[in-house]
Protein backbone atom coordinates (compact mmCIF):
# COMPACT_ATOMS: atom_id res chain seq x y z
CA UNK A 1 0.00 0.00 0.00
CA UNK A 2 1.32 3.11 -0.35
CA UNK A 3 0.55 6.13 2.10
CA UNK A 4 1.29 9.43 1.17
CA UNK A 5 1.49 12.22 4.45
CA UNK A 6 1.69 15.73 3.47
CA UNK A 7 2.87 18.37 6.99
CA UNK A 8 1.44 21.69 6.21
CA UNK A 9 3.37 24.61 5.35
CA UNK A 10 4.87 26.83 8.26
CA UNK A 11 5.11 30.51 7.30
CA UNK A 12 8.98 31.59 6.72
CA UNK A 13 8.65 34.59 8.49
CA UNK A 14 9.43 33.39 12.21
CA UNK A 15 10.66 30.84 14.07
CA UNK A 16 8.62 28.19 15.44
CA UNK A 17 6.43 27.82 18.19
CA UNK A 18 5.10 24.19 19.92
CA UNK A 19 1.76 25.41 18.45
CA UNK A 20 2.96 24.36 14.90
CA UNK A 21 4.72 21.39 16.65
CA UNK A 22 1.47 20.05 17.72
CA UNK A 23 -0.05 20.10 14.85
CA UNK A 24 2.40 18.49 12.70
CA UNK A 25 4.16 15.94 15.00
CA UNK A 26 1.04 13.32 13.68
CA UNK A 27 2.45 12.84 10.60
CA UNK A 28 5.79 11.78 11.89
CA UNK A 29 4.14 9.00 13.87
CA UNK A 30 2.38 8.29 10.73
CA UNK A 31 5.32 8.05 8.69
CA UNK A 32 7.23 6.20 11.04
CA UNK A 33 4.91 3.65 11.71
CA UNK A 34 4.09 2.72 8.23
CA UNK A 35 7.94 2.60 7.71
CA UNK A 36 7.91 0.11 10.41
CA UNK A 37 4.88 -1.96 9.05
CA UNK A 38 7.09 -2.09 5.58
CA UNK A 39 4.83 0.11 3.57
CA UNK A 40 5.96 2.55 0.98
CA UNK A 41 5.68 6.04 2.21
CA UNK A 42 6.16 9.09 1.02
CA UNK A 43 5.55 12.01 3.89
CA UNK A 44 6.58 15.94 2.50
CA UNK A 45 5.96 19.16 3.56
CA UNK A 46 8.47 22.48 3.02
CA UNK A 47 8.95 25.88 4.46
CA UNK A 48 6.67 28.88 2.46
CA UNK A 49 9.03 31.51 1.40
CA UNK A 50 6.26 33.61 -0.50
CA UNK A 51 3.42 34.30 1.49
CA UNK A 52 2.90 37.55 2.39
CA UNK A 53 3.68 37.49 6.05
CA UNK A 54 7.17 37.65 4.97
CA UNK A 55 7.00 40.66 2.77
CA UNK A 56 5.57 42.08 6.14
CA UNK A 57 8.80 40.87 8.26
CA UNK A 58 11.25 42.16 5.20
CA UNK A 59 9.68 45.62 5.29
CA UNK A 60 9.92 45.73 9.08
CA UNK A 61 13.33 44.91 8.85
CA UNK A 62 14.21 46.89 6.14
CA UNK A 63 15.42 43.56 4.31
CA UNK A 64 14.85 42.13 1.06
CA UNK A 65 12.46 38.99 1.54
CA UNK A 66 14.89 35.87 0.39
CA UNK A 67 17.08 37.39 3.65
CA UNK A 68 13.91 36.07 5.60
CA UNK A 69 13.29 33.14 3.87
CA UNK A 70 16.58 31.49 3.91
CA UNK A 71 17.08 32.54 7.80
CA UNK A 72 13.92 30.33 8.99
CA UNK A 73 13.68 28.30 6.37
CA UNK A 74 17.22 26.96 7.70
CA UNK A 75 16.10 27.69 10.99
CA UNK A 76 12.45 25.29 10.18
CA UNK A 77 14.94 22.49 8.67
CA UNK A 78 17.48 22.19 12.05
CA UNK A 79 14.57 22.31 14.50
CA UNK A 80 12.58 19.53 12.47
CA UNK A 81 15.76 17.83 12.22
CA UNK A 82 16.15 17.95 16.16
CA UNK A 83 12.65 16.75 17.10
CA UNK A 84 12.82 13.66 14.74
CA UNK A 85 10.35 14.62 12.38
CA UNK A 86 11.25 11.71 9.51
CA UNK A 87 10.56 14.05 6.19
CA UNK A 88 11.46 12.17 2.52
CA UNK A 89 11.38 15.57 1.10
CA UNK A 90 11.27 18.82 3.29
CA UNK A 91 11.38 22.35 0.74
CA UNK A 92 10.05 25.53 0.00
CA UNK A 93 8.26 27.35 -2.40
CA UNK A 94 10.57 29.84 -3.34
CA UNK A 95 12.52 27.35 -5.36
CA UNK A 96 12.46 26.69 -9.29
CA UNK A 97 11.28 23.69 -9.59
CA UNK A 98 7.97 24.58 -7.15
CA UNK A 99 7.35 27.68 -9.66
CA UNK A 100 7.52 25.42 -12.67
CA UNK A 101 4.36 23.12 -11.24
CA UNK A 102 2.43 25.28 -9.70
CA UNK A 103 2.16 26.91 -13.34
CA UNK A 104 1.24 24.01 -15.09
CA UNK A 105 -1.43 23.58 -12.59
CA UNK A 106 -2.70 26.51 -13.39
CA UNK A 107 -2.17 26.30 -16.92
CA UNK A 108 -4.01 23.35 -17.04
CA UNK A 109 -6.89 24.51 -14.91
CA UNK A 110 -7.03 27.64 -17.24
CA UNK A 111 -6.96 25.14 -20.30
CA UNK A 112 -10.25 22.73 -18.57
CA UNK A 113 -12.00 25.85 -18.27
CA UNK A 114 -11.56 25.81 -14.62
CA UNK A 115 -10.08 29.77 -14.28
CA UNK A 116 -11.50 32.59 -15.85
CA UNK A 117 -10.74 36.34 -16.14
CA UNK A 118 -12.37 38.64 -14.16
CA UNK A 119 -12.36 42.50 -13.99
CA UNK A 120 -13.00 43.12 -10.05
CA UNK A 121 -12.80 45.65 -6.95
CA UNK A 122 -9.83 44.85 -5.16
CA UNK A 123 -8.57 46.79 -1.59
CA UNK A 124 -5.72 49.62 -2.73
CA UNK A 125 -4.04 52.38 -0.27
CA UNK A 126 -3.56 55.28 -1.92
CA UNK A 127 -0.52 56.14 0.83
CA UNK A 128 1.38 53.01 0.48
CA UNK A 129 0.67 53.13 -3.51
CA UNK A 130 0.07 49.24 -3.65
CA UNK A 131 -3.21 46.98 -4.45
CA UNK A 132 -3.41 45.20 -0.74
CA UNK A 133 -2.09 41.56 -0.35
CA UNK A 134 -5.38 40.12 1.78
CA UNK A 135 -3.67 39.04 4.65
CA UNK A 136 -2.32 43.38 4.68
CA UNK A 137 -5.97 44.35 4.83
CA UNK A 138 -7.24 43.87 8.73
CA UNK A 139 -10.39 44.87 10.25
CA UNK A 140 -13.74 42.96 12.06
CA UNK A 141 -15.02 39.67 11.03
CA UNK A 142 -18.43 40.66 9.83
CA UNK A 143 -19.62 37.27 10.70
CA UNK A 144 -18.58 37.66 14.33
CA UNK A 145 -17.49 40.84 14.84
CA UNK A 146 -13.83 39.85 16.75
CA UNK A 147 -10.41 41.34 14.51
CA UNK A 148 -9.78 39.72 11.12
CA UNK A 149 -7.61 39.48 8.34
CA UNK A 150 -8.53 39.84 5.13
CA UNK A 151 -8.51 36.67 3.84
CA UNK A 152 -9.30 34.45 7.10
CA UNK A 153 -11.15 34.85 10.47
CA UNK A 154 -8.89 33.19 13.17
CA UNK A 155 -12.06 33.54 15.87
CA UNK A 156 -14.63 31.76 13.76
CA UNK A 157 -13.03 30.40 10.71
CA UNK A 158 -14.93 31.87 8.06
CA UNK A 159 -12.91 32.75 4.58
CA UNK A 160 -12.69 35.73 3.87
CA UNK A 161 -12.59 38.42 0.69
CA UNK A 162 -10.54 42.11 2.14
CA UNK A 163 -13.56 44.09 1.38
CA UNK A 164 -15.93 41.92 3.43
CA UNK A 165 -14.09 43.33 6.93
CA UNK A 166 -15.73 45.93 8.50
CA UNK A 167 -13.52 49.21 9.84
CA UNK A 168 -10.90 47.91 7.59
CA UNK A 169 -7.22 49.71 7.59
CA UNK A 170 -4.02 49.02 5.75
CA UNK A 171 -1.38 46.66 8.15
CA UNK A 172 1.77 48.63 6.72
CA UNK A 173 0.65 52.20 7.22
CA UNK A 174 -2.67 52.09 9.30
CA UNK A 175 -4.80 54.30 7.10
CA UNK A 176 -8.12 53.02 5.35
CA UNK A 177 -7.67 51.51 2.34
CA UNK A 178 -9.82 52.20 -0.94
CA UNK A 179 -11.02 50.17 -3.44
CA UNK A 180 -9.40 50.37 -7.68
CA UNK A 181 -10.29 48.24 -10.55
CA UNK A 182 -8.48 45.12 -11.65
CA UNK A 183 -8.53 42.12 -13.87
CA UNK A 184 -7.70 38.89 -11.95
CA UNK A 185 -8.04 35.15 -12.27
CA UNK A 186 -10.92 33.43 -10.51
CA UNK A 187 -11.05 29.28 -9.97
CA UNK A 188 -14.41 27.90 -10.52
CA UNK A 189 -14.71 26.49 -6.93
CA UNK A 190 -18.39 26.39 -7.46
CA UNK A 191 -18.69 23.82 -9.82
CA UNK A 192 -17.41 21.26 -7.37
CA UNK A 193 -19.92 21.67 -4.84
CA UNK A 194 -22.11 18.38 -5.71
CA UNK A 195 -18.39 16.55 -6.15
CA UNK A 196 -17.33 17.91 -2.62
CA UNK A 197 -20.62 17.28 -0.79
CA UNK A 198 -20.11 13.62 -1.90
CA UNK A 199 -16.74 13.34 -0.88
CA UNK A 200 -17.47 15.23 2.53
CA UNK A 201 -19.99 12.71 3.44
CA UNK A 202 -18.80 9.76 2.03
CA UNK A 203 -15.47 11.23 4.71
CA UNK A 204 -18.09 11.57 7.51
CA UNK A 205 -19.97 7.77 7.08
CA UNK A 206 -16.39 6.62 6.94
CA UNK A 207 -14.81 8.22 9.91
CA UNK A 208 -12.01 9.27 8.25
CA UNK A 209 -11.95 12.83 9.05
CA UNK A 210 -12.07 14.63 12.54
CA UNK A 211 -15.14 15.79 13.99
CA UNK A 212 -13.75 19.88 13.90
CA UNK A 213 -13.20 19.36 9.87
CA UNK A 214 -16.49 17.69 8.92
CA UNK A 215 -18.38 20.34 10.90
CA UNK A 216 -16.55 23.21 9.36
CA UNK A 217 -16.60 21.76 5.67
CA UNK A 218 -20.25 21.00 5.87
CA UNK A 219 -21.01 24.72 6.85
CA UNK A 220 -18.86 26.06 3.91
CA UNK A 221 -20.42 23.80 1.57
CA UNK A 222 -24.33 24.15 3.50
CA UNK A 223 -23.80 28.39 2.86
CA UNK A 224 -23.07 27.39 -1.23
CA UNK A 225 -18.98 27.48 -2.55
CA UNK A 226 -18.27 31.01 -4.00
CA UNK A 227 -15.52 31.34 -7.25
CA UNK A 228 -12.07 32.79 -5.56
CA UNK A 229 -9.37 34.73 -6.83
CA UNK A 230 -6.48 32.93 -7.93
CA UNK A 231 -4.26 35.81 -8.73
CA UNK A 232 -3.68 38.93 -6.84
CA UNK A 233 -0.67 42.12 -7.66
CA UNK A 234 1.86 40.96 -5.12
CA UNK A 235 5.47 41.67 -4.70
CA UNK A 236 6.97 38.13 -4.55
CA UNK A 237 5.77 34.56 -5.17
CA UNK A 238 4.92 32.37 -8.61
CA UNK A 239 4.06 34.52 -11.51
CA UNK A 240 0.69 34.08 -13.83
CA UNK A 241 2.09 31.96 -17.04
CA UNK A 242 0.11 33.68 -19.32
CA UNK A 243 1.35 36.46 -21.73
CA UNK A 244 0.46 40.55 -20.21
CA UNK A 245 -0.11 39.17 -16.93
CA UNK A 246 3.33 37.76 -15.52
CA UNK A 247 3.76 40.84 -13.16
CA UNK A 248 0.50 39.18 -11.37
CA UNK A 249 1.28 36.16 -8.67
CA UNK A 250 -0.60 33.32 -8.31
CA UNK A 251 -2.42 33.34 -5.07
CA UNK A 252 -0.87 31.87 -2.07
CA UNK A 253 -4.21 29.54 -1.05
CA UNK A 254 -3.83 27.75 -4.46
CA UNK A 255 -0.15 27.70 -4.40
CA UNK A 256 0.74 26.39 -1.46
CA UNK A 257 -1.48 23.39 -1.04
CA UNK A 258 -0.10 22.72 -4.37
CA UNK A 259 3.03 22.23 -2.87
CA UNK A 260 2.25 18.65 -1.59
CA UNK A 261 2.38 17.70 -5.32
CA UNK A 262 5.16 19.53 -6.11
CA UNK A 263 7.20 18.33 -3.32
CA UNK A 264 6.09 14.30 -4.61
CA UNK A 265 7.44 15.45 -7.47
CA UNK A 266 10.61 16.74 -6.41
CA UNK A 267 11.29 13.58 -4.57
CA UNK A 268 10.51 11.53 -8.03
CA UNK A 269 12.89 13.89 -10.02
CA UNK A 270 15.53 13.05 -7.19
CA UNK A 271 15.20 9.00 -6.83
CA UNK A 272 14.37 8.64 -10.87
CA UNK A 273 10.85 6.97 -10.26
CA UNK A 274 7.30 7.74 -11.22
CA UNK A 275 5.57 9.82 -8.29
CA UNK A 276 2.24 7.82 -10.01
CA UNK A 277 2.55 5.40 -7.10
CA UNK A 278 1.33 8.11 -4.67
CA UNK A 279 -1.35 9.82 -6.77
CA UNK A 280 -3.43 6.72 -7.82
CA UNK A 281 -6.74 5.73 -6.30
CA UNK A 282 -5.27 2.86 -4.00
CA UNK A 283 -2.68 5.68 -2.21
CA UNK A 284 -4.26 6.39 1.77
CA UNK A 285 -2.89 10.31 1.92
CA UNK A 286 -3.15 12.04 5.64
CA UNK A 287 -3.09 16.15 5.58
CA UNK A 288 -1.77 16.70 8.77
CA UNK A 289 -2.28 20.44 10.19
CA UNK A 290 -3.97 22.98 12.53
CA UNK A 291 -7.45 23.83 12.59
CA UNK A 292 -7.39 27.24 10.68
CA UNK A 293 -6.17 25.12 7.61
CA UNK A 294 -8.93 22.75 7.63
CA UNK A 295 -10.85 24.37 4.35
CA UNK A 296 -7.45 24.70 2.56
CA UNK A 297 -7.24 20.49 3.11
CA UNK A 298 -10.93 19.55 2.79
CA UNK A 299 -12.36 22.51 0.34
CA UNK A 300 -9.63 23.70 -1.89
CA UNK A 301 -7.24 21.06 -2.62
CA UNK A 302 -9.30 18.41 -3.15
CA UNK A 303 -11.61 20.74 -5.66
CA UNK A 304 -8.10 21.69 -7.49
CA UNK A 305 -7.17 17.65 -7.37
CA UNK A 306 -10.60 17.17 -9.18
CA UNK A 307 -10.21 19.35 -11.66
CA UNK A 308 -6.78 18.16 -12.45
CA UNK A 309 -8.15 14.52 -12.45
CA UNK A 310 -5.73 13.60 -9.92
CA UNK A 311 -6.39 10.67 -6.90
CA UNK A 312 -6.81 10.58 -4.43
CA UNK A 313 -8.51 13.21 -2.82
CA UNK A 314 -7.21 13.99 0.72
CA UNK A 315 -8.49 10.49 2.27
CA UNK A 316 -7.89 11.39 5.85
CA UNK A 317 -7.81 15.08 7.27
CA UNK A 318 -5.48 15.21 10.75
CA UNK A 319 -6.64 18.66 11.63
CA UNK A 320 -5.97 19.55 15.36
CA UNK A 321 -7.37 22.42 17.56
CA UNK A 322 -5.49 24.89 19.26
CA UNK A 323 -2.75 24.56 21.48
CA UNK A 324 -2.84 27.14 24.32
CA UNK A 325 0.20 28.68 26.62
CA UNK A 326 -0.54 28.27 30.55
CA UNK A 327 -4.44 28.67 29.96
CA UNK A 328 -3.79 31.70 27.56
CA UNK A 329 -4.22 31.74 23.69
CA UNK A 330 -0.46 31.81 22.25
CA UNK A 331 0.32 34.91 20.15
CA UNK A 332 3.13 35.70 18.55
CA UNK A 333 2.90 39.40 18.53
CA UNK A 334 2.89 39.84 22.42
CA UNK A 335 5.50 37.12 22.67
CA UNK A 336 3.86 34.69 24.91
CA UNK A 337 5.19 32.11 23.10
CA UNK A 338 7.25 28.92 23.86
CA UNK A 339 9.88 28.85 21.07
CA UNK A 340 11.18 25.76 19.39
CA UNK A 341 14.87 26.59 19.25
CA UNK A 342 14.52 27.76 23.00
CA UNK A 343 12.75 24.87 24.37
CA UNK A 344 14.91 22.15 22.29
CA UNK A 345 18.30 24.02 24.07
CA UNK A 346 17.07 22.78 27.38
CA UNK A 347 14.63 19.45 26.93
CA UNK A 348 14.87 16.21 25.57
CA UNK A 349 13.07 15.90 22.07
CA UNK A 350 11.35 12.65 23.17
CA UNK A 351 10.07 14.81 26.40
CA UNK A 352 8.69 17.37 24.32
CA UNK A 353 7.15 14.81 21.49
CA UNK A 354 5.30 12.80 24.70
CA UNK A 355 4.03 15.89 25.97
CA UNK A 356 2.53 17.05 22.80
CA UNK A 357 1.03 13.51 21.64
CA UNK A 358 -0.24 12.51 25.21
CA UNK A 359 -1.76 16.06 25.35
CA UNK A 360 -3.03 17.05 21.89
CA UNK A 361 -5.35 19.10 20.74
CA UNK A 362 -7.07 16.06 18.83
CA UNK A 363 -10.75 16.98 19.56
CA UNK A 364 -10.70 20.10 21.85
CA UNK A 365 -8.02 22.86 23.01
CA UNK A 366 -5.39 21.47 24.71
CA UNK A 367 -3.14 23.57 27.09
CA UNK A 368 0.90 23.22 27.90
CA UNK A 369 1.93 24.38 31.11
CA UNK A 370 5.21 24.38 32.78
CA UNK A 371 4.49 22.48 35.78
CA UNK A 372 2.55 19.85 33.23
CA UNK A 373 5.11 19.21 31.13
CA UNK A 374 8.18 18.63 33.86
CA UNK A 375 6.06 16.67 35.91
CA UNK A 376 4.84 14.34 33.52
CA UNK A 377 8.59 13.88 32.12
CA UNK A 378 9.47 12.99 35.88
CA UNK A 379 6.53 10.67 36.07
CA UNK A 380 5.92 8.93 32.97
CA UNK A 381 8.83 9.06 31.05
CA UNK A 382 11.24 8.97 33.61
CA UNK A 383 9.38 7.37 36.73
CA UNK A 384 7.53 4.81 34.73
CA UNK A 385 8.86 3.70 31.29
CA UNK A 386 12.76 4.84 31.87
CA UNK A 387 12.45 3.14 35.15
CA UNK A 388 11.33 0.12 34.99
CA UNK A 389 13.97 -0.26 31.37
CA UNK A 390 17.06 1.03 33.97
CA UNK A 391 15.92 -1.73 36.74
CA UNK A 392 15.34 -4.35 34.81
CA UNK A 393 18.59 -3.93 32.83
CA UNK A 394 20.87 -3.33 35.71
CA UNK A 395 19.84 -6.17 37.79
CA UNK A 396 20.49 -8.13 34.78
CA UNK A 397 24.13 -6.24 34.44
CA UNK A 398 25.06 -6.79 38.19
CA UNK A 399 23.28 -10.42 39.16
CA UNK A 400 23.89 -12.14 35.49
CA UNK A 401 27.03 -10.02 33.87
CA UNK A 402 24.67 -8.87 31.49
CA UNK A 403 23.50 -11.45 29.78
CA UNK A 404 19.90 -11.55 29.00
CA UNK A 405 18.28 -15.07 30.39
CA UNK A 406 16.81 -17.14 27.47
CA UNK A 407 14.25 -18.36 28.69
CA UNK A 408 11.02 -19.33 26.67
CA UNK A 409 7.97 -15.92 26.76
CA UNK A 410 5.26 -16.44 29.06
CA UNK A 411 2.17 -16.96 27.06
CA UNK A 412 0.30 -14.86 28.88
CA UNK A 413 2.89 -11.73 28.21
CA UNK A 414 3.35 -12.75 24.52
CA UNK A 415 -0.78 -12.20 24.31
CA UNK A 416 -0.71 -8.76 25.88
CA UNK A 417 2.52 -7.48 23.46
CA UNK A 418 0.48 -8.88 20.45
CA UNK A 419 -2.59 -7.15 21.77
CA UNK A 420 -0.88 -3.93 22.37
CA UNK A 421 0.50 -3.99 18.58
CA UNK A 422 -3.08 -4.86 16.91
CA UNK A 423 -4.20 -1.99 19.33
CA UNK A 424 -1.56 0.72 19.07
CA UNK A 425 -1.68 0.08 15.22
CA UNK A 426 -5.72 0.70 14.79
CA UNK A 427 -5.07 3.78 16.73
CA UNK A 428 -1.97 5.24 14.71
CA UNK A 429 -3.73 4.55 11.33
CA UNK A 430 -7.17 6.03 12.45
CA UNK A 431 -5.37 9.16 14.06
CA UNK A 432 -6.32 8.95 18.07
CA UNK A 433 -2.63 9.40 18.24
CA UNK A 434 -2.89 10.16 22.02
CA UNK A 435 -5.30 6.66 22.65
CA UNK A 436 -2.26 4.93 20.93
CA UNK A 437 0.21 6.40 23.52
CA UNK A 438 -2.09 5.62 26.26
CA UNK A 439 -2.20 2.24 25.82
CA UNK A 440 1.22 2.12 25.33
CA UNK A 441 2.28 3.19 28.32
CA UNK A 442 -0.64 1.02 30.36
CA UNK A 443 1.79 -1.73 29.05
CA UNK A 444 4.38 0.26 31.08
CA UNK A 445 2.57 0.12 33.95
CA UNK A 446 1.76 -3.38 33.71
CA UNK A 447 5.39 -3.91 33.50
CA UNK A 448 6.54 -2.48 36.57
CA UNK A 449 4.10 -4.11 38.44
CA UNK A 450 5.05 -7.22 37.09
CA UNK A 451 8.54 -6.51 38.06
CA UNK A 452 7.19 -5.19 41.68
CA UNK A 453 5.30 -8.60 42.34
CA UNK A 454 7.76 -11.27 41.09
CA UNK A 455 10.66 -9.80 43.13
CA UNK A 456 13.71 -10.94 40.93
CA UNK A 457 15.58 -9.38 44.07
CA UNK A 458 14.38 -12.41 46.16
CA UNK A 459 14.26 -14.68 43.22
CA UNK A 460 17.47 -14.51 42.56
CA UNK A 461 18.43 -16.40 46.38
CA UNK A 462 15.21 -18.62 46.23
CA UNK A 463 14.58 -20.07 42.76
CA UNK A 464 17.67 -18.59 40.55
CA UNK A 465 15.43 -20.12 37.59
CA UNK A 466 12.32 -18.29 38.30
CA UNK A 467 14.61 -14.98 38.10
CA UNK A 468 15.82 -15.76 34.77
CA UNK A 469 12.11 -16.14 33.42
CA UNK A 470 11.48 -12.99 35.26
CA UNK A 471 13.71 -11.11 33.44
CA UNK A 472 13.74 -12.34 29.92
CA UNK A 473 9.42 -11.83 30.55
CA UNK A 474 10.92 -8.28 31.01
CA UNK A 475 13.43 -7.59 28.83
CA UNK A 476 10.71 -8.77 26.23
CA UNK A 477 8.62 -6.35 27.66
CA UNK A 478 11.24 -3.62 27.09
CA UNK A 479 12.08 -5.08 23.47
CA UNK A 480 8.44 -4.42 22.50
CA UNK A 481 7.63 -1.41 24.29
CA UNK A 482 10.67 0.50 22.55
CA UNK A 483 9.42 -1.13 19.21
CA UNK A 484 5.85 -0.02 19.84
CA UNK A 485 7.09 3.33 21.31
CA UNK A 486 9.61 4.45 18.34
CA UNK A 487 6.94 6.03 16.27
CA UNK A 488 6.27 8.22 18.94
CA UNK A 489 9.67 8.45 20.60
CA UNK A 490 12.16 7.73 18.60
CA UNK A 491 15.56 8.87 20.31
CA UNK A 492 14.68 6.84 23.54
CA UNK A 493 13.45 3.83 21.74
CA UNK A 494 16.69 3.95 19.62
CA UNK A 495 18.89 3.95 22.74
CA UNK A 496 16.68 0.95 24.43
CA UNK A 497 17.74 -1.18 21.49
CA UNK A 498 21.18 -0.17 21.82
CA UNK A 499 21.07 -1.24 25.01
CA UNK A 500 19.72 -4.99 24.58
CA UNK A 501 21.64 -4.77 20.88
CA UNK A 502 18.23 -5.45 19.38
CA UNK A 503 18.46 -4.81 15.67
CA UNK A 504 14.50 -5.43 14.60
CA UNK A 505 12.03 -2.43 13.18
CA UNK A 506 8.76 -4.06 12.16
CA UNK A 507 5.77 -3.97 13.84
CA UNK A 508 5.09 -7.51 14.79
CA UNK A 509 6.16 -8.91 18.71
CA UNK A 510 10.29 -10.42 18.79
CA UNK A 511 12.40 -11.53 21.24
CA UNK A 512 15.80 -11.12 22.27
CA UNK A 513 17.98 -13.71 21.75
CA UNK A 514 20.81 -14.82 24.78
CA UNK A 515 23.10 -11.48 24.97
CA UNK A 516 25.38 -9.11 26.17
CA UNK A 517 24.08 -6.09 27.27
CA UNK A 518 26.11 -2.77 26.35
CA UNK A 519 26.58 -0.97 29.41
CA UNK A 520 23.76 0.63 30.69
CA UNK A 521 23.04 4.07 31.05
CA UNK A 522 19.72 6.13 32.35
CA UNK A 523 17.09 6.77 29.64
CA UNK A 524 16.27 9.74 30.80
CA UNK A 525 17.74 12.38 33.52
CA UNK A 526 15.00 14.07 36.23
CA UNK A 527 14.33 17.85 35.79
CA UNK A 528 14.02 19.63 38.78
CA UNK A 529 11.39 20.90 39.86
CA UNK A 530 12.81 24.17 40.49
CA UNK A 531 12.98 24.97 36.60
CA UNK A 532 9.18 25.20 36.45
CA UNK A 533 8.93 28.67 38.49
CA UNK A 534 12.38 29.55 36.51
CA UNK A 535 10.47 28.90 32.80
CA UNK A 536 7.56 30.82 34.14
CA UNK A 537 9.34 33.57 34.74
CA UNK A 538 11.39 33.43 31.36
CA UNK A 539 8.09 33.20 29.98
CA UNK A 540 6.70 36.23 31.26
CA UNK A 541 10.01 38.17 30.78
CA UNK A 542 9.78 37.58 27.09
CA UNK A 543 6.02 39.07 27.03
CA UNK A 544 7.28 42.26 27.94
CA UNK A 545 10.35 42.53 25.11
Amino acid sequence: MSIFIGGAWAYANGSLHLGHISSLLSGDILARYYRQKGEDVLYVSGSDCNGTPITVRARQEGVAPNVIADRYHSEFEDCFSSLGFSYDVYTRTDTEHHHRHVQEIFLELLEKGLIYKKESEQTYCDHCEQFLPDRYVEGICPVCKKPSRGDQCDNCSTILEPLELLERKCKICGHEPTTRSTEHFYFSLSSFQNVLETYTQEADDNNRWRDNAISLTKRYLKEGLQDRAVSRDLPIGVSVPVEGYEEKKIYVWIEAVSGYYTASRLRAEQTGQDDFAFWNASTRSYYVHGKDNIPFHSIIWPAILAGLEKEPLPTHIVSNEYLTLEKKKLSTSKNWAVWVPDILERYDPDSIRYFLTINAPENRDADFSWKEFIYSHNSELLGAYGNFVNRTLKFIEKSFDGVIPDNNITSSIQEKVSELYEEVGRCIETTAFKQGLEKSFELVRFSNKYFDERQPWTQVKDDPEECRQTLADCVYLIANLANILTPFLPFSSEKVKKLIRAEVTGWNPFVINSQTLSKVEPLFERIDTARIDEELARLNEQLLK
